[in-house]
């Protein structure tokens, strides 16, 4: 059994910074990818970064250069470091760990049996 369980999240003004930590308890396997996914209301779940266990990092295009992402083997914990945060960022943030292949790409991602996620943290960004 795996948990994730996230901290961090909180209401900020645009240009704000908040960082988003998750540690994985359980049966955890270190070389699983970690990330973290987003989701508003009435939208599909979307992907903003990705770590793998050798550090390769992926970033969705509307993060790039704002958001920074790392993981501390040791201690299974994965990190969202967000700055310069726009109201469009607003949303609820999941981490999630999976053995395929690191992809923001939920299909992917949810579609496999061992997929964890966490129960999500909310950011708001107020303009």
């Amino acid at each position: 059994q795996v948990q994730l369980v996230e901290s961090g999240g909180g209401s900020v003004q645009a240009g704000g910074s908040l960082r988003l930590s998750c540690v994985e308890a359980g049966d955890t396997q270190s070389d699983y990818c970690m990330g973290w996914f987003r989701q508003v209301p009435a939208n599909e779940r979307e992907g903003v970064a990705a770590i793998d266990s050798h550090g390769k990092i992926t970033y969705a295009d509307s993060v790039k250069g704002r958001f920074t992402i790392s993981r501390d083997n040791a201690k299974n914990t994965v990190h969202l470091q967000m700055n310069s945060l726009k109201p469009e960022d607003t949303a609820l943030y999941y981490c999630v760990t999976t053995p395929v292949f690191c992809t923001l790409n939920l299909t992917i991602v949810a579609g496999h049996p061992m997929t964890h996620w966490g129960q999500g943290t909310q950011v708001t960004v107020s303009s």
